[in-house]
């Protein structure tokens, strides 16, 4: 379980991706990641690719980061989910709220 963090050279894309068991144990890693990005205009790729697991407080989570783009006129695709993840997403019909990208 774990998190990464890495930004584009020009400060415009973060990409959080996801190892393991996307739960409430990475809320504050999760948040902290995000918090201090205020710049607009940004994209957040949160990449779900090493994701196996994705628990409500995860969806919760994501929820959070996008209330926290939409601030600041950024916005939040989900990559490269797992088709159990995905499958969580379309449950939660988040796929109204967020891109997501295969």
């Amino acid at each position: 379980m774990g998190l990464t963090v890495t930004r584009s050279p020009d400060g415009k894309i973060i990409t959080l991706a996801i190892q393991g068991q996307f739960q409430f144990a990475l809320h504050r890693e999760f948040r902290d990641a995000y918090l201090g990005v205020t710049q607009p205009g940004c994209e957040f790729d949160v990449n779900l690719a090493a994701t196996d697991y994705m628990d409500s407080s995860a969806l919760g989570m994501l929820l959070l980061l996008k209330e926290h783009a939409n601030q600041y006129g950024s916005r939040v695709v989900l990559v490269s989910p797992s088709s159990a993840i995905r499958r969580v997403l379309e449950i939660a019909s988040f796929e109204q709220l967020f891109a997501i990208k295969s």
